[in-house]
Protein backbone atom coordinates (compact mmCIF):
# COMPACT_ATOMS: atom_id res chain seq x y z
CA UNK A 1 0.00 0.00 0.00
CA UNK A 2 1.63 3.69 -1.04
CA UNK A 3 1.55 6.61 1.23
CA UNK A 4 -1.04 8.01 -1.15
CA UNK A 5 -3.59 5.21 -0.60
CA UNK A 6 -2.66 5.04 3.24
CA UNK A 7 -3.63 8.88 4.11
CA UNK A 8 -7.08 8.27 1.58
CA UNK A 9 -7.63 5.27 3.77
CA UNK A 10 -6.92 7.29 7.14
CA UNK A 11 -9.35 9.70 6.35
CA UNK A 12 -11.35 7.48 5.39
CA UNK A 13 -11.43 5.98 8.60
CA UNK A 14 -11.19 9.92 10.48
CA UNK A 15 -14.80 10.14 8.35
CA UNK A 16 -16.21 7.04 10.14
CA UNK A 17 -14.78 7.82 13.69
CA UNK A 18 -16.26 11.39 13.34
CA UNK A 19 -19.78 9.63 11.74
CA UNK A 20 -19.74 8.34 15.62
CA UNK A 21 -19.50 11.55 16.81
CA UNK A 22 -21.24 13.84 14.84
CA UNK A 23 -25.05 13.07 15.47
CA UNK A 24 -24.73 14.09 19.15
CA UNK A 25 -23.28 18.31 17.87
CA UNK A 26 -25.06 20.46 16.11
CA UNK A 27 -24.54 21.20 12.63
CA UNK A 28 -21.96 23.75 13.19
CA UNK A 29 -20.13 22.10 16.11
CA UNK A 30 -19.96 18.83 13.73
CA UNK A 31 -17.85 20.71 11.58
CA UNK A 32 -15.80 22.16 13.41
CA UNK A 33 -15.43 19.08 15.66
CA UNK A 34 -14.33 17.49 12.41
CA UNK A 35 -12.16 20.56 11.27
CA UNK A 36 -9.94 20.39 14.70
CA UNK A 37 -9.41 16.79 15.10
CA UNK A 38 -8.28 16.91 11.38
CA UNK A 39 -5.92 19.57 12.21
CA UNK A 40 -4.93 18.77 15.46
CA UNK A 41 -3.28 15.65 13.45
CA UNK A 42 -1.94 17.01 10.50
CA UNK A 43 -0.21 19.95 12.30
CA UNK A 44 0.65 17.72 15.78
CA UNK A 45 -0.26 20.93 17.64
CA UNK A 46 -2.67 22.41 19.71
CA UNK A 47 -1.93 25.95 18.89
CA UNK A 48 -4.61 27.67 17.20
CA UNK A 49 -2.49 29.40 14.13
CA UNK A 50 -0.63 25.74 13.68
CA UNK A 51 -4.55 24.21 13.27
CA UNK A 52 -5.80 26.73 10.96
CA UNK A 53 -2.57 26.26 8.68
CA UNK A 54 -3.57 22.33 8.55
CA UNK A 55 -6.95 23.16 7.62
CA UNK A 56 -5.73 25.37 4.64
CA UNK A 57 -9.74 26.75 3.88
CA UNK A 58 -9.77 29.31 1.38
CA UNK A 59 -10.05 32.52 3.75
CA UNK A 60 -7.20 34.44 5.38
CA UNK A 61 -5.23 32.72 8.70
CA UNK A 62 -6.94 35.65 10.32
CA UNK A 63 -10.29 35.20 9.72
CA UNK A 64 -9.76 31.73 9.92
CA UNK A 65 -8.17 31.27 13.45
CA UNK A 66 -10.57 34.10 14.95
CA UNK A 67 -13.39 31.65 14.09
CA UNK A 68 -11.48 28.58 15.60
CA UNK A 69 -11.62 30.59 18.36
CA UNK A 70 -14.72 32.01 18.49
CA UNK A 71 -16.40 28.29 18.00
CA UNK A 72 -13.53 26.85 20.65
CA UNK A 73 -15.64 28.71 23.43
CA UNK A 74 -18.33 26.37 23.24
CA UNK A 75 -19.32 24.40 26.09
CA UNK A 76 -21.18 21.78 24.30
CA UNK A 77 -17.52 20.40 23.33
CA UNK A 78 -16.05 19.39 26.44
CA UNK A 79 -19.64 18.10 27.40
CA UNK A 80 -20.43 16.18 24.73
CA UNK A 81 -16.93 14.80 23.88
CA UNK A 82 -15.85 14.00 27.44
CA UNK A 83 -19.38 11.85 27.70
CA UNK A 84 -18.99 10.30 24.34
CA UNK A 85 -15.61 8.93 24.51
CA UNK A 86 -16.18 6.84 27.82
CA UNK A 87 -18.90 5.50 26.31
CA UNK A 88 -17.02 3.82 23.20
CA UNK A 89 -14.04 2.96 25.60
CA UNK A 90 -16.28 1.08 27.59
CA UNK A 91 -16.52 -2.04 25.04
CA UNK A 92 -12.76 -2.55 26.04
CA UNK A 93 -13.19 -2.44 29.48
CA UNK A 94 -13.63 -6.18 31.11
CA UNK A 95 -13.97 -6.97 34.84
CA UNK A 96 -9.89 -6.90 35.74
CA UNK A 97 -9.33 -4.07 33.64
CA UNK A 98 -7.29 -1.30 35.08
CA UNK A 99 -9.00 1.93 34.98
CA UNK A 100 -5.80 4.22 36.05
CA UNK A 101 -6.96 7.80 36.81
CA UNK A 102 -4.10 10.33 37.32
CA UNK A 103 -4.21 14.52 38.12
CA UNK A 104 -0.75 15.92 37.21
CA UNK A 105 -0.33 19.48 36.14
CA UNK A 106 0.52 21.86 33.15
CA UNK A 107 2.78 24.45 33.92
CA UNK A 108 2.39 28.13 32.33
CA UNK A 109 5.70 29.26 33.82
CA UNK A 110 5.74 32.68 31.45
CA UNK A 111 1.71 33.24 30.90
CA UNK A 112 0.42 36.12 32.44
CA UNK A 113 -2.80 36.27 31.00
CA UNK A 114 -4.51 32.89 30.73
CA UNK A 115 -7.58 32.99 32.57
CA UNK A 116 -7.86 31.91 35.94
CA UNK A 117 -4.60 30.70 36.35
CA UNK A 118 -3.29 28.58 39.75
CA UNK A 119 -0.69 27.44 41.79
CA UNK A 120 0.50 23.77 41.06
CA UNK A 121 3.30 21.93 41.91
CA UNK A 122 5.83 19.76 39.82
CA UNK A 123 5.70 15.90 41.46
CA UNK A 124 9.37 15.28 40.12
CA UNK A 125 11.04 18.84 40.73
CA UNK A 126 9.04 19.83 44.18
CA UNK A 127 8.58 23.28 42.53
CA UNK A 128 5.33 24.96 42.26
CA UNK A 129 4.25 27.85 39.50
CA UNK A 130 1.91 29.06 37.44
CA UNK A 131 -0.71 26.57 35.68
CA UNK A 132 -3.61 24.00 35.29
CA UNK A 133 -4.19 20.88 37.03
CA UNK A 134 -5.24 17.86 34.52
CA UNK A 135 -6.23 14.72 34.78
CA UNK A 136 -6.27 11.26 32.65
CA UNK A 137 -8.04 8.36 32.68
CA UNK A 138 -7.16 5.33 30.66
CA UNK A 139 -7.91 1.62 30.63
CA UNK A 140 -5.61 -0.99 30.32
CA UNK A 141 -4.94 -4.58 30.95
CA UNK A 142 -2.43 -5.21 33.67
CA UNK A 143 1.25 -5.47 32.57
CA UNK A 144 0.22 -4.92 29.05
CA UNK A 145 1.42 -1.92 27.32
CA UNK A 146 -1.41 -0.31 25.55
CA UNK A 147 -4.21 1.94 26.51
CA UNK A 148 -7.40 3.05 26.32
CA UNK A 149 -7.90 6.63 27.10
CA UNK A 150 -11.08 7.41 28.68
CA UNK A 151 -11.22 10.90 30.09
CA UNK A 152 -9.24 13.80 29.41
CA UNK A 153 -9.75 17.05 31.98
CA UNK A 154 -8.41 20.54 32.91
CA UNK A 155 -9.22 22.12 36.03
CA UNK A 156 -8.33 25.36 38.28
CA UNK A 157 -8.39 25.62 41.60
CA UNK A 158 -8.94 29.43 41.14
CA UNK A 159 -12.16 29.32 38.51
CA UNK A 160 -15.20 29.80 39.65
CA UNK A 161 -17.12 26.84 40.88
CA UNK A 162 -14.10 24.91 41.71
CA UNK A 163 -14.73 22.97 45.08
CA UNK A 164 -11.93 20.03 45.31
CA UNK A 165 -9.82 17.79 43.74
CA UNK A 166 -11.93 15.15 44.79
CA UNK A 167 -15.25 16.54 43.92
CA UNK A 168 -13.39 16.76 40.12
CA UNK A 169 -11.86 13.52 40.47
CA UNK A 170 -15.13 11.77 41.12
CA UNK A 171 -16.76 13.71 38.55
CA UNK A 172 -14.68 11.85 36.06
CA UNK A 173 -15.12 8.55 37.72
CA UNK A 174 -19.02 8.59 37.79
CA UNK A 175 -18.77 9.58 33.74
CA UNK A 176 -16.78 6.24 33.22
CA UNK A 177 -18.89 4.21 35.90
CA UNK A 178 -21.89 5.67 33.70
CA UNK A 179 -20.59 3.66 31.01
CA UNK A 180 -18.29 0.40 32.84
CA UNK A 181 -21.32 -0.01 35.25
CA UNK A 182 -19.24 -2.12 37.83
CA UNK A 183 -16.55 -3.06 35.39
CA UNK A 184 -13.19 -2.91 36.15
CA UNK A 185 -10.20 -1.68 38.77
CA UNK A 186 -9.82 1.71 39.75
CA UNK A 187 -5.60 2.52 40.56
CA UNK A 188 -5.24 5.93 42.24
CA UNK A 189 -1.82 7.14 43.83
CA UNK A 190 -1.43 8.77 46.46
CA UNK A 191 -3.65 11.66 45.31
CA UNK A 192 -6.85 9.00 45.34
CA UNK A 193 -6.14 8.53 49.43
CA UNK A 194 -9.05 10.50 50.57
CA UNK A 195 -12.06 9.66 52.79
CA UNK A 196 -14.54 11.00 50.33
CA UNK A 197 -13.41 9.27 47.07
CA UNK A 198 -13.46 6.13 49.57
CA UNK A 199 -16.70 6.59 50.27
CA UNK A 200 -17.98 6.98 46.78
CA UNK A 201 -16.11 3.88 45.73
CA UNK A 202 -17.93 1.85 48.33
CA UNK A 203 -21.10 3.48 48.04
CA UNK A 204 -20.91 2.45 44.00
CA UNK A 205 -19.38 -0.88 44.77
CA UNK A 206 -16.39 0.01 42.77
CA UNK A 207 -13.05 -2.47 43.34
CA UNK A 208 -10.06 -0.15 43.60
CA UNK A 209 -6.51 -0.29 44.16
CA UNK A 210 -5.29 3.06 46.22
CA UNK A 211 -1.74 3.82 47.22
CA UNK A 212 -1.78 5.50 50.84
CA UNK A 213 -0.05 8.11 52.34
CA UNK A 214 1.55 7.15 55.49
CA UNK A 215 -0.41 9.53 57.87
CA UNK A 216 -3.57 7.43 56.84
CA UNK A 217 -5.39 6.28 59.67
CA UNK A 218 -7.46 2.08 59.57
CA UNK A 219 -8.69 -0.12 61.83
CA UNK A 220 -7.81 -3.78 62.01
CA UNK A 221 -10.83 -5.11 65.00
CA UNK A 222 -11.39 -2.79 67.28
CA UNK A 223 -7.74 -0.65 67.43
CA UNK A 224 -6.65 2.03 65.01
CA UNK A 225 -3.45 3.10 63.97
CA UNK A 226 -1.32 4.80 60.81
CA UNK A 227 -0.95 2.39 57.78
CA UNK A 228 2.70 2.80 58.40
CA UNK A 229 2.71 1.14 61.67
CA UNK A 230 0.63 -1.67 60.16
CA UNK A 231 3.11 -1.72 57.43
CA UNK A 232 5.78 -1.90 59.48
CA UNK A 233 4.58 -5.35 61.39
CA UNK A 234 3.66 -7.13 58.07
CA UNK A 235 5.14 -9.95 56.81
CA UNK A 236 6.82 -10.11 53.62
CA UNK A 237 6.01 -13.72 52.25
CA UNK A 238 7.04 -13.51 48.38
CA UNK A 239 9.54 -11.68 46.07
CA UNK A 240 9.26 -10.68 42.69
CA UNK A 241 12.02 -8.91 40.56
CA UNK A 242 10.71 -6.43 38.04
CA UNK A 243 12.58 -4.16 35.24
CA UNK A 244 10.96 -0.45 34.55
CA UNK A 245 12.29 1.11 31.94
CA UNK A 246 13.21 5.24 33.30
CA UNK A 247 15.01 8.24 31.52
CA UNK A 248 18.79 7.05 32.87
CA UNK A 249 18.17 2.97 31.54
CA UNK A 250 16.05 -0.06 32.91
CA UNK A 251 16.81 -0.52 36.62
CA UNK A 252 15.88 -3.82 38.09
CA UNK A 253 14.12 -4.14 41.56
CA UNK A 254 13.81 -7.21 44.04
CA UNK A 255 10.52 -6.40 45.41
CA UNK A 256 9.29 -8.29 48.80
CA UNK A 257 5.28 -8.08 49.35
CA UNK A 258 2.76 -9.16 52.07
CA UNK A 259 -0.91 -8.26 53.50
CA UNK A 260 -2.48 -6.85 56.19
CA UNK A 261 -6.51 -7.49 56.87
CA UNK A 262 -7.64 -3.69 57.25
CA UNK A 263 -11.18 -1.30 57.09
CA UNK A 264 -11.55 2.44 56.76
CA UNK A 265 -12.41 3.69 60.53
CA UNK A 266 -15.40 5.52 58.80
CA UNK A 267 -16.73 1.83 57.42
CA UNK A 268 -15.10 -0.58 59.73
CA UNK A 269 -18.08 -2.93 58.15
CA UNK A 270 -16.13 -2.95 55.05
CA UNK A 271 -13.21 -5.97 55.10
CA UNK A 272 -10.46 -4.56 52.81
CA UNK A 273 -6.76 -5.80 52.59
CA UNK A 274 -3.50 -3.51 52.84
CA UNK A 275 -0.73 -5.22 50.26
CA UNK A 276 2.44 -3.80 51.16
CA UNK A 277 5.61 -3.79 49.03
CA UNK A 278 9.08 -2.95 49.87
CA UNK A 279 12.07 -2.15 47.51
CA UNK A 280 11.34 1.17 46.05
CA UNK A 281 12.78 3.15 48.75
CA UNK A 282 13.21 3.20 52.76
CA UNK A 283 10.23 3.45 53.10
CA UNK A 284 7.20 0.63 51.83
CA UNK A 285 4.31 1.52 49.40
CA UNK A 286 0.73 0.39 50.86
CA UNK A 287 -1.66 -0.73 48.17
CA UNK A 288 -5.40 -0.21 49.89
CA UNK A 289 -7.79 -2.52 47.67
CA UNK A 290 -10.89 -4.46 47.16
CA UNK A 291 -9.27 -7.27 45.73
CA UNK A 292 -6.49 -9.85 47.05
CA UNK A 293 -8.82 -12.20 48.32
CA UNK A 294 -6.41 -14.61 49.51
CA UNK A 295 -3.20 -14.61 50.57
CA UNK A 296 -1.29 -16.27 47.83
CA UNK A 297 1.08 -15.03 45.39
CA UNK A 298 -0.80 -14.68 42.74
CA UNK A 299 -3.54 -12.58 44.41
CA UNK A 300 -1.24 -10.59 45.96
CA UNK A 301 0.81 -10.40 42.86
CA UNK A 302 -2.49 -8.78 40.76
CA UNK A 303 -2.58 -5.90 43.18
CA UNK A 304 0.93 -5.46 42.72
CA UNK A 305 1.06 -5.64 39.43
CA UNK A 306 -1.85 -3.45 39.06
CA UNK A 307 -0.35 -0.68 40.66
CA UNK A 308 2.78 -0.69 38.80
CA UNK A 309 0.71 -0.76 35.48
CA UNK A 310 0.02 3.10 36.49
CA UNK A 311 2.87 3.52 35.19
CA UNK A 312 1.03 3.38 32.06
CA UNK A 313 -0.89 6.44 31.94
CA UNK A 314 2.57 8.69 32.64
CA UNK A 315 4.02 6.95 29.36
CA UNK A 316 0.58 8.17 28.24
CA UNK A 317 0.56 11.36 29.74
CA UNK A 318 4.18 11.61 27.93
CA UNK A 319 3.19 10.73 24.53
CA UNK A 320 -0.04 13.15 24.59
CA UNK A 321 2.51 16.30 25.82
CA UNK A 322 5.30 14.89 23.48
CA UNK A 323 3.06 14.29 20.23
CA UNK A 324 1.06 17.21 20.32
CA UNK A 325 2.60 20.58 21.82
CA UNK A 326 0.47 20.19 24.85
CA UNK A 327 2.62 22.32 27.09
CA UNK A 328 2.61 25.15 24.58
CA UNK A 329 -1.29 25.69 24.52
CA UNK A 330 -1.75 29.65 24.20
CA UNK A 331 -5.79 30.01 24.25
CA UNK A 332 -6.23 32.33 26.86
CA UNK A 333 -9.78 31.34 28.20
CA UNK A 334 -10.39 28.50 30.37
CA UNK A 335 -13.29 27.18 28.67
CA UNK A 336 -11.66 27.15 25.32
CA UNK A 337 -8.40 25.07 27.12
CA UNK A 338 -11.21 22.73 28.35
CA UNK A 339 -12.56 22.28 25.12
CA UNK A 340 -8.93 21.75 23.84
CA UNK A 341 -8.13 19.05 26.38
CA UNK A 342 -11.77 17.25 25.20
CA UNK A 343 -10.41 17.51 21.17
CA UNK A 344 -7.23 16.41 22.51
CA UNK A 345 -8.83 13.52 24.04
CA UNK A 346 -10.70 12.38 20.62
CA UNK A 347 -7.99 12.37 18.47
CA UNK A 348 -5.91 10.35 21.07
CA UNK A 349 -8.71 8.14 21.01
CA UNK A 350 -9.09 7.87 17.58
CA UNK A 351 -5.15 6.78 16.75
CA UNK A 352 -4.82 4.89 19.43
CA UNK A 353 -8.02 2.77 19.92
CA UNK A 354 -9.89 3.38 16.52
CA UNK A 355 -6.71 3.21 14.21
CA UNK A 356 -4.27 1.02 16.32
CA UNK A 357 -6.30 -0.89 18.70
CA UNK A 358 -8.48 -2.66 15.84
CA UNK A 359 -7.39 -6.01 14.58
CA UNK A 360 -9.28 -5.40 11.12
CA UNK A 361 -7.04 -1.98 10.77
CA UNK A 362 -3.72 -4.06 11.64
CA UNK A 363 -2.09 -3.43 7.87
CA UNK A 364 -3.50 0.16 8.25
CA UNK A 365 -1.79 1.09 10.73
CA UNK A 366 1.46 -0.83 9.84
CA UNK A 367 1.91 1.41 6.91
CA UNK A 368 0.66 4.18 9.15
CA UNK A 369 3.90 3.66 11.38
CA UNK A 370 5.79 2.76 7.96
CA UNK A 371 5.10 6.23 6.72
CA UNK A 372 6.70 7.93 10.27
CA UNK A 373 10.09 7.33 9.13
CA UNK A 374 11.73 6.14 11.96
CA UNK A 375 15.14 5.44 12.69
CA UNK A 376 15.25 3.26 15.72
CA UNK A 377 12.21 1.18 14.07
CA UNK A 378 8.78 1.24 15.81
CA UNK A 379 9.10 0.55 19.36
CA UNK A 380 6.33 -1.91 21.54
CA UNK A 381 4.77 1.81 22.94
CA UNK A 382 3.51 2.35 19.49
CA UNK A 383 1.47 5.30 19.54
CA UNK A 384 4.19 7.77 18.65
CA UNK A 385 4.83 6.34 15.26
CA UNK A 386 0.88 6.21 14.69
CA UNK A 387 0.87 10.07 15.85
CA UNK A 388 3.76 10.96 13.70
CA UNK A 389 2.82 8.47 10.79
CA UNK A 390 -0.48 10.17 10.45
CA UNK A 391 1.15 13.77 10.91
CA UNK A 392 3.13 12.73 7.74
CA UNK A 393 0.42 11.34 5.22
CA UNK A 394 -2.23 14.01 6.34
CA UNK A 395 0.20 16.90 5.02
CA UNK A 396 1.85 15.22 2.02
CA UNK A 397 -1.56 13.80 0.96
CA UNK A 398 -4.84 15.77 0.57
CA UNK A 399 -6.29 18.71 2.60
CA UNK A 400 -9.78 19.85 4.55
CA UNK A 401 -12.42 20.79 1.75
CA UNK A 402 -15.84 22.44 3.41
CA UNK A 403 -18.66 21.41 2.26
CA UNK A 404 -19.42 24.43 0.82
CA UNK A 405 -16.71 23.69 -2.21
CA UNK A 406 -18.11 20.16 -2.97
CA UNK A 407 -20.42 21.08 -6.00
CA UNK A 408 -22.50 17.53 -5.00
CA UNK A 409 -23.36 16.93 -1.54
CA UNK A 410 -22.13 13.04 -0.18
CA UNK A 411 -25.51 11.79 1.63
CA UNK A 412 -23.21 9.36 3.64
CA UNK A 413 -20.90 11.89 4.97
CA UNK A 414 -22.51 12.44 8.49
CA UNK A 415 -20.66 15.56 8.77
CA UNK A 416 -21.20 17.19 4.97
CA UNK A 417 -17.40 17.33 4.71
CA UNK A 418 -14.66 15.91 2.25
CA UNK A 419 -11.23 15.31 1.75
CA UNK A 420 -9.59 16.56 -1.61
CA UNK A 421 -6.24 14.95 -2.75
Amino acid sequence: MNHSTTAFKTREQLQNFLGELSPHFSKPAAKFVGEMLYGIQKAQDVKLSGIARAIDAPISMKKQEDRLSRMLADPEIEETLCGLIPRLGARRVHSDTLIVIDPPDIRKLYAEKMEFLAKVRDGSTGETGNGYTLCLAVACESGGRTFTPLNLRLWSTAAPGFTSQNAEILGIIDRIHAHTKRRGIYVMDRGGDGDRLFDALHERGLDHIVRLVGNRSLRRGKRAALASEWAAGCAMKHTEVVKRETRSGVETYELQYGVVDVALPQRPEVPLRMVVVRGFGDAPMMLLTTRAQTDSRKALWQVVEGCLTRWRVEDALRFIKQSYNLEDIRVLRYQRMKNMLALLLAVVYFGGVWLAGRLRLEVLTSNITHAAKRIYGVSEFLYYAVADGIGRLLNRHGRWVDRREVLKKDDSNPLGLLFSG
